[in-house]
């Protein structure tokens, strides 16, 4: 049995075909559900990236992973998914591999403690959570030497020191020049890159030639998206696929603006969640982040149709969700972190390849799920008490 647990960044619960969005075109994730259960009721043990996703690989709380912020390095002591797979025996023999990104942080106070040199064999896996990293691309800003991207753009003509951000999140304004898309009124325009150069296909490429090079020996694949987190910049044809008018309605009342609990109201000044206060903003941001989603749904899709080819599609369980979701402007708000459904709710996908599961394909559970359930699922699936 093989198991590959993808997630995507800041993906909301409700947009996603199979979660009833009248308009988003996500047919691959629609498919994969249809071979297991939708989870309707999944929840994060954080909205912020990092501790949610300490949540989601140690079973455990932030309160007691103590991962509680993003660039809070999870201690030594916490013990990861990875770490009690490659535990578990030479029985199982995984291979562990991970393709994207983690948030994990090296606890070099808690290595330095134990005495454990951080370079060594044992010291770069308790700083990976266990998994070997093929790629590690945390995004959101230019990858450093943990990830092949900036030479592989590099080697596709993208001439720069920095591909990332003059290509990957930048476009041509009508101008003619460089426009970046950390400006959310930009993300209207196609991304410089070309959409087989782009961060979702990269990663999905790196998974394949993985799967290959596997051939018939079992793994574990951790293979984790940037997107559909911002910058919003999607290349083309996916940053024009959808229009405002083919976007949910924004989800905010007047009546919130007025006596507001004193942590949103504070939060409110953010300059994201002034940008999304506005109706502009808003009609710009949704298309272009709905065109990322169905651009990760189509290389998912190549992903899904390698593994139906090999024969992994019949011996691998895969976990599909995501780190949190994002306000978009809902509650007058951007980005994530407070305890709105609209981040703290996310899409749950469980499709289970074994024969004593077909009585449960294409249906959706309505039952509370939350991040900490991911290890001992995986555990329990493998056999390992």
């Amino acid at each position: 049995m093989n198991v590959l647990f993808i997630m995507a960044d800041q993906l909301r619960w409700d947009h996603l075909g199979c979660a009833g969005h009248p308009f988003l075109k996500t047919p691959n994730i629609d498919a994969l559900a249809a071979r297991g259960v939708r989870f309707s009721n999944a929840f994060v043990n954080s909205g912020v990236c990092g501790p949610s996703r300490m949540s989601y690989y140690t079973g455990r709380y932030p309160i007691t992973h103590g991962a509680t912020w993003n660039r809070v390095p999870l201690a030594v002591g916490e013990v990861t998914l990875g770490e009690m797979l490659r535990d578990a025996g030479p029985g199982l023999n995984l291979d562990l591999a991970l393709a994207g990104k983690t948030h994990v942080l090296p606890d070099h106070a808690g290595l330095a403690r134990l005495q454990v040199d951080g370079g060594s064999e044992l010291g770069q896996l308790l700083a990976r959570g266990g998994f070997t990293e093929l790629d590690r691309y945390d995004g959101h800003h230019a990858p450093g030497t943990e990830s092949g991207y900036p030479a592989f753009l590099r080697a596709q003509g993208y001439d720069s020191a920095d591909p990332w951000t003059d290509f990957v999140i930048a476009g041509i304004g009508a101008d003619g020049q460089v426009k970046s898309g950390w400006q959310m009124r930009h993300v209207h325009l196609p991304a410089r890159v070309r959409e087989a150069d782009s961060e979702t296909a990269y990663m999905t490429d790196q998974a394949i030639r993985y799967m290959q090079r596997m051939g018939s020996r079992p793994w574990v694949l951790h293979l984790s998206y940037v997107k559909p987190h911002w910058p919003y910049m999607a290349p083309a044809p996916y940053h024009a696929m959808y229009t405002a008018d083919q976007c949910l309605p924004v989800v905010r009342s007047e009546a919130e603006l007025h006596d507001p609990h004193p942590v949103v109201a504070a939060y409110r000044q953010h300059e994201e969640c002034v940008s999304f206060q506005r109706d502009d903003c808003i009609r710009t941001v949704r298309p272009a982040y709905q065109g990322l989603i169905s651009q990760l749904d189509h290389h998912l899709g190549r992903l899904l149709e390698h593994m139906d080819g090999s024969g992994r599609l019949g011996d691998t369980l895969i976990v599909f969700t995501a780190d949190h979701g994002d306000f978009l402007g809902d509650h007058w708000l951007g980005e994530k972190e407070l305890f709105h459904d609209t981040v703290q709710k996310v899409p749950f996908i469980v499709a289970d390849p074994r024969r004593a599961a077909d009585t449960t394909r294409g249906t959706v559970e309505p039952r509370f799920v939350e991040a900490v359930d991911v290890v001992p699922t995986v555990l329990d699936t493998l056999g390992i008490a």
